[in-house]
């Protein structure tokens, strides 16, 4: 695995949206009885579905193998079970139908992440990309931060007084980080799309030769 430590524009932008995010709380935006954090999980919820709508579009178009697309058909279900979550399976939209319902759609979302990964193209690819894949160093480490400060001020662990001081906010905070999350992590599958992309283009090419 190597590493790209280039840093891009669109880092910087996710960096400064998680020093902003301190500031908000300190100010004391307001949160109008819960339709800001409401609004914010709206757009996360597009911006899920756009992830997999672009990866899709990607796969019918890229000239990559078939061991790549079915890695990023898995990918797919990655964003559609990040979106499934969002929206606590549907119970957001249908809090009137039965539990079970809910409960069975996030057992088969995350069952199918599972038994998935263990097909062979999937395998091989996940294991070549962290053998002798490039990663966009700046990005994968915002995906993981921006991760952790969102769990730790949902559950209140580990340093969450540093990006909490008002349990009112908390809805807020959590949804806040999940922000650059999403967006570091949609940037590292397009920054592995590309480069996917132009080896595939680069190997056709001397296959022609």
């Amino acid at each position: 695995m190597q590493f790209d430590k280039k840093l891009y524009p669109h880092t910087l932008i996710s960096l400064a949206m998680i020093l902003f995010f301190l500031l908000l709380e300190r100010v004391s935006v307001p949160l109008y009885d819960g339709f800001v954090v409401d609004f914010i999980e709206s757009l996360q919820s597009v911006w899920l579905l756009f992830g997999a709508f672009f990866t899709w579009m990607y796969i019918r178009k890229a000239p990559i193998s078939e061991q790549k697309r079915a890695f990023w058909l898995w990918s797919i279900v990655w964003w559609v079970t990040l979106f499934g979550r969002g929206i606590s399976w549907g119970r957001d939209y249908f809090p009137e139908e039965p539990k079970v319902i809910f409960r069975t759609i996030s057992v088969v979302l995350i069952g199918a992440i599972v038994l998935l990964f263990f097909m062979p193209n999937i395998l091989h690819e996940v294991s070549y990309k962290l053998k002798s894949g490039t990663f966009p160093l700046w990005d994968c480490l915002l995906t993981v931060v921006c991760f952790l400060i969102s769990d730790t001020v949902e559950h209140h662990r580990y340093f969450s007084f540093i990006f909490l001081q008002d349990r009112a906010y908390q809805d807020l905070m959590e949804e806040l980080y999940e922000t650059p999350f999403m967006l570091s992590l949609f940037y590292v599958a397009y920054y592995l799309m590309k480069r996917d992309k132009s080896s595939s283009i680069s190997t056709n090419a001397d296959g022609m030769c």
